[in-house]
C-alpha cells in the first residue's frame, strides 16, 4: 500500500480501546431510538382504533380503518426512505458529524410532536400524527447512512465488523424497550383504573381521556434517549476519513485523531493532495467508472436489503395479527383497551428477549470470524427453511396443541434474520464503497431496504387476509391468507440468498483496501474487483 496515510493506518491498526465504545454508545443510542420510534407504533394501534374508531354498539370494538391503518404504520417508513436518501447524500457534501446533529434534533422535536397530535375529529387526530410521524422517520433515515459511516470510519480493521454490527444491535433493545415502556404504562393505568372487558361493558371498557394519554406517553419517550446522547455527539470529532479524503485537510485529520488515539500523527499533506487529486478518486456516483467497480456491489447491497426488508418488517408489523390467529392473544371483545395494549406488548417483548436481541449479539460475535457473506447465506437459508416449515403445514400449526411450535419456528425465523442478512446488510455497505461516496451508497441500499419495508407492511397488511370472505378485519377485502403470506416470504429469502452472491466479503482489510482509494489506475479496479465476492 504505497500511499496509505499514517493518520489512517493508525486508526487501522488502533488496539480496541475506550474511544471505540463511545462510539458505539453514540452511534448506537441513535438506532436505539430509530428502534424505538419505529416500532412502538405497532404495540398501540389497536388502542388508537378503540379509542377514535369505536361504536359502543358493535359486538367487536373498533379499529383503524385499513387506509387510516396503512398511513399510520407506513407513514415513518416514507419518512425513512426520504430521509437516507437527502442525509445520506448531505453526509457526503457537509460531513458525518456535521449532518449527525441535525438528524437527532429532528428526532427529539417529532417524537414528542407526535405525541401531542390533536384534532377535533379522529381523522384530524391520525392526520397530524401521520404528519409528525413522517417528519421523525425522515430524521431516522438520516442516522443509517450515518452512523454506519462514523463507525466504520472510526473502527480499527481486525474487529470493524463487530463495531458496526453493535451499532446496529442497539435495535434490539430499542424494540425491547418499546414493549417494556408500554408494559409498565400499560400496567399503572390499569391499576389506576379497574375497567371490564368490552363484552362486559362496551363503554366502561374504555376511560377517556385518561386512556388517550398511554399511545401519547409511549410515542413521546422516545425523545429521552436521543435528547440525552444530543451533547456527546457534538463533542464527537469528524472522521479522519472525511477530513482527510473528501474535506481534504491533512492537518485537522492529524489534529483531531492525534486527540483521540493519545498518539502524534503528522499532517501529510502531499500525501492527501496526491490521493485526492488521483484520476481514481475524482470519478463520481453516476459515471462508467464508478458502474465498473462498484455497481455489481450496489446491485448486491440494495437488492438483498430491499428482499430481506420485506420479510422482515412484515413479520414485525403483523407479530399481533399471528399472535392473535395462534391464541397468544385473546379475542379483542373479551379485553379492555389496557389488556389490550399489555398483551402485545408482552408478546412482542418476549419475541424480542427470546430471539431479536441475542440474533444481534451472534453477529456481534461472530461476524469478524465468519465474515459477512457466510453469515448472511446462513441468514437466508434458515430464514427460507423456516418459512416454508411453518407455511406448508400451516393448518398443523394453528391446532391449540402446536401453539407453541408454532411460536419457536417463528422466533427461529428473526433469530436467524438478526444473527444474518439484518445486520450484514447494515455493515457492509459501510465499507465497500470510496470515502467521498460512502454515506451515499450507504443511504441509497438503505432506501432500498425501506422500499421493501413499505411493500412489507402495506403489501401484507392486505394479502394476509382471510381468502373467506367473512373473517376478514373490517374493512379489507379478501386477501391470501397468512399460509400463502408466508409460502411468498419463503420465496423472497430465497431470492435474497442468490443476490447474496453479489456482496464482496470485507472482513480483516482496510476500508482504502476495498474501495481502491489509494491505488493507481489498473491496480485500483483490480482492488475493488477483487473483493467482488466468495469468501476468504
Amino acid at each position: 500500500m504505497s500511499g496509505e496515510l499514517g493518520v489512517l493506518n493508525a486508526l487501522d491498526v488502533a488496539k480496541t480501546q475506550w474511544y471505540h465504545f463511545t462510539a458505539i454508545v453514540i452511534a448506537g443510542m441513535g438506532f436505539f431510538t430509530d428502534a424505538y420510534d419505529l416500532f412502538c407504533i405497532s404495540l398501540v394501534t389497536k388502542l388508537l382504533g378503540r379509542i377514535y374508531y369505536s361504536d359502543p354498539t358493535a359486538p367487536k370494538p373498533g379499529t383503524l380503518p385499513p387506509n387510516v391503518q396503512a398511513a399510520v404504520t407506513g407513514v415513518a417508513l416514507c419518512g425513512t426512505l426520504a430521509g437516507q436518501l437527502f442525509f445520506g447524500w448531505l453526509g457526503d457534501k457537509l460531513g458525518r458529524k456535521k449532518v449527525y446533529g441535525l438528524t437527532l434534533m429532528l428526532m427529539v422535536v417529532c417524537s414528542i410532536a407526535s405525541g401531542l397530535s390533536f384534532g377535533s375529529s379522529p381523522n384530524g387526530v391520525m392526520a397530524t400524527l401521520c404528519f409528525f410521524r413522517f417528519w421523525l422517520g425522515f430524521g431516522i433515515g438520516g442516522d443509517y447512512p450515518l452512523s454506519a459511516t462514523i463507525m466504520s470510519e472510526y473502527a480499527n480493521k481486525k474487529t470493524r465488523g463487530a463495531f458496526i454490527a453493535a451499532v446496529f444491535a442497539m435495535q434490539g433493545f430499542g424494540i425491547l424497550s418499546g414493549g417494556i415502556v408500554a408494559l409498565i404504562v400499560s400496567s399503572a393505568f390499569d391499576h389506576k383504573y379497574k375497567v371490564p372487558s368490552y363484552q362486559e361493558n362496551a363503554e366502561a371498557s374504555l376511560v377517556l381521556p385518561a386512556f388517550d394519554y398511554v399511545w401519547r406517553i409511549v410515542l413521546m419517550f422516545g425523545a429521552v434517549p436521543a435528547a440525552l446522547t444530543y451533547y456527546w455527539r457534538m463533542k464527537m470529532p469528524e472522521t479522519a476519513r472525511y477530513t482527510a479524503l473528501v474535506a481534504k485537510n491533512a492537518k485537522q485529520a492529524a489534529a483531531d485523531m492525534s486527540k483521540v488515539l493519545n498518539v502524534d500523527l503528522e499532517a501529510e499533506e502531499e500525501k492527501v493532495q496526491k490521493i485526492t487529486e488521483a484520476d481514481t478518486n475524482r470519478f463520481g456516483l453516476f459515471s462508467k467508472e464508478f458502474a465498473k467497480r462498484h455497481g455489481l456491489h450496489l446491485v448486491g447491497t440494495t437488492t438483498t436489503w430491499f428482499l430481506l426488508d420485506i420479510a422482515f418488517y412484515s413479520q414485525n408489523l403483523f407479530q399481533k395479527d399471528i399472535f392473535s390467529a395462534i391464541g397468544w392473544l385473546p379475542p379483542a371483545q373479551e379485553m379492555n383497551a389496557i389488556h389490550e395494549v399489555y398483551k402485545i406488548a408482552r408478546a412482542q417483548t418476549l419475541i424480542a428477549l427470546c430471539s431479536t436481541v441475542p440474533g444481534y449479539w451472534f453477529t456481534v460475535a461472530f461476524i469478524d470470524y465468519m465474515g459477512r457473506f457466510a453469515i448472511q447465506l446462513m441468514g437466508f437459508f434458515f430464514m427460507t427453511v423456516f418459512m416454508f416449515a411453518l407455511a406448508i403445514p400451516y393448518d398443523h400449526w394453528t391446532k391449540k396443541e402446536n401453539r407453541t411450535g408454532f411460536v419457536v419456528m417463528y422466533s427461529l425465523t428473526f433469530f436467524f434474520s438478526n444473527f444474518g442478512p439484518n445486520a450484514t446488510t447494515f455493515v457492509v455497505p459501510a465499507e465497500i464503497f470510496p470515502a467521498r461516496l460512502r454515506s451515499t451508497c450507504h443511504g441509497i441500499s438503505a432506501a432500498a431496504g425501506k422500499a421493501g419495508a413499505i411493500v412489507g407492511a402495506f403489501g401484507f397488511l392486505y394479502a394476509a387476509q382471510s381468502k373467506d370472505p367473512s373473517k376478514t378485519d373490517k374493512g379489507y377485502p379478501t386477501g391470501i391468507g397468512i399460509k400463502n403470506s408466508l409460502i411468498m416470504l419463503g420465496v423472497i429469502n430465497f431470492a435474497g440468498m442468490l443476490f447474496t452472491l453479489l456482496v464482496p466479503e470485507s472482513k480483516g482489510k482496510s476500508l482504502e483496501e476495498l474501495s481502491g482509494e489509494n491505488e493507481e489506475g489498473a491496480e485500483a479496479i483490480e482492488l475493488a474487483g477483487s473483493a467482488r465476492t466468495a469468501p476468504v
